[in-house]
């Protein structure tokens, strides 16, 4: 007959967790420091497109030359929409403004001969695919609108930096545009430490997560 293991006694078996609680902290601790392998974000990155794309909640002002009774401010529908004096339910969202115009052109086109539109974008929000999101320990995690030659630096500012308890030298950009390859940042460096060799520029579509300190 097979005797039963001895049990561990509990001060013993409360240590030996400790332990492995203490040893898997400085583990995770370590590969954070490391920025667990991943290569530090590039200091320059060429966005895809350089042309804006409307996005839902966009306002826009068209301007129909001669005919100012044509003329308006709209905003972009959430389904991506707008709806202008004689056209209904054009779609906005996913098209460049110049796009847009020949739309609005063609449109109206069938009321008035040789349309002449502008359309000028206004608070900008563009498409969700190219917007960037902050989360996890920044001020004010939310989506901003990308803009060209953006950095690091700029989107930090829009979100108010970090809170007192983010390890930013921790921090991950995730680049969707490169099939979601994953970069080192140093957020404490670079807003805490002037350090501005840690800035790095950012690109339509990135996430950048920001995680908290251990301590």
């Amino acid at each position: 007959m097979t005797r039963p293991a001895p049990a561990i006694p509990l001060p013993r078996l409360a240590a030996m967790l400790a332990g492995a609680l203490v040893a898997a902290a400085a583990s995770l601790l370590a590969g954070c420091a490391s920025g667990g392998d991943r290569p530090p974000a590039p200091a320059v990155a060429t966005a895809p497109d350089p042309h804006y794309i409307i996005g839902p909640l966009d306002t826009l002002n068209i301007v129909v030359w001669r005919n100012p009774e044509l003329s308006t401010s709209v905003t972009v529908r959430p389904d991506g929409m707008i709806s202008t004096p004689l056209v209904d339910d054009l779609q906005a969202a996913g098209r460049s403004p110049s796009d847009l115009r020949k739309a609005l052109e063609a449109a109206l086109g069938k009321y008035i001969r040789d349309p002449s539109v502008s359309v000028i974008v206004s608070n900008f929000q563009s498409v969700y695919a190219s917007q960037i999101r902050i989360v996890g320990e920044a001020t004010r995690p939310q989506a901003v609108p990308y803009r060209k030659d953006m950095t690091i630096l700029d989107v930090m500012i829009q979100v108010g930096g970090m809170t007192d308890y983010a390890d930013g030298n921790a921090a991950v950009l995730i680049r969707g545009s490169d099939g979601g390859r994953q970069y080192a940042l140093r957020l404490k460096d670079l807003l805490r430490r002037g350090d501005i060799s840690a800035n790095a520029a950012v690109l339509p579509g990135d996430i950048i997560i920001v995680p908290q300190s251990w301590f």
